[in-house]
């Protein structure tokens, strides 16, 4: 595993490339993709909590530059989940066609994610200086919880990238499992104390990756360290089983596909 991991390299930044200028060259806006989500659903949230039609509760930061913030880390989690669907998804002719170390496919993947985070970077370090967020020495240390929320969802997308590649439905459920799973992450809304709600949103392994690394990029105070710690060993342990299973499921799937 380790050595075509390796060997996977010079193919996964070839395909990194490609896909990257496939990507921008076939859009109008562009790179603008990577801002107009945060920032619509920012000001939609943000009209909302104003007009009082909803009542979300006290953040630790402005409430604009919170919900941008938390659904650029979610968009990160979504693209990291989404890129093993995708890749094996897309690559069915080249995988029956071509004997080549399959995991250049999901390196492509995460090469893709970590780029256009660098993109929306750009808007974080704007949020900061419009809304005159102090940073702390522990800024350095997010991306640290960062790499841990993007393996949680390598991890889950590689797991489903076999089943996803014979049976397109369960491609589509993707979108909509996403859909919900991000309401009940504390993306627009801080993390609740209590009730069955609150129970809810502490079980889901995001929340604490996703609100620790939201915590060490401005406050600096962690509010859930055990947390952070289980759902961080649940996804590096998980995606040592799901490239395993990965690594097995492909040579079927191949088979199936050309079948």
């Amino acid at each position: 595993m380790g050595r075509d991991l390796l060997m996977a390299r010079e193919l996964a930044w070839r395909l990194l490339i490609r896909d990257i200028s496939a990507k921008y060259r076939q859009s109008i806006l562009g790179i603008m993709w990577a801002f107009l989500p945060p920032i619509i659903m920012a000001a939609g949230f943000t009209v909302a909590k104003g007009s009082g039609v909803v009542n979300l509760g006290t953040t630790d930061l402005p409430y604009p530059a919170y919900v941008m913030f938390s659904m650029t880390l979610w968009q990160t989690f979504v693209e990291a989940l989404n890129g093993p669907v995708q890749a094996v998804s897309s690559a069915k002719s080249m995988l029956s066609r071509i004997n080549f170390p399959r995991e250049a496919l999901i390196v492509a993947k995460l090469g893709e994610v970590f780029f256009n985070f660098g993109i929306k970077l750009v808007l974080i370090i704007l949020l900061f200086i419009w809304f005159k967020i102090p940073v702390t020495w522990s800024v350095i240390l997010a991306p640290v919880a960062l790499i841990h929320l993007v393996v949680l969802g390598t991890f889950i997308g590689l797991l489903m990238a076999p089943i996803a590649a014979l049976y397109q439905d369960f491609a589509m459920g993707i979108t909509l499992v996403t859909g919900f799973w991000l309401f009940i992450t504390p993306v627009v809304y801080p993390v609740p104390t209590g009730g069955v709600f609150g129970s809810i949103v502490k079980f889901n392994p995001v929340t604490p990756l996703l609100v620790t690394t939201r915590e060490l990029a401005t406050t600096g105070v962690i509010s859930d360290p055990q947390g952070f710690w289980i759902a961080s060993s649940i996804a590096i342990v998980g995606l040592l089983v799901a490239w395993i299973f990965y690594r097995l499921a492909i040579p079927y799937v191949v088979e199936r596909m050309s079948s």
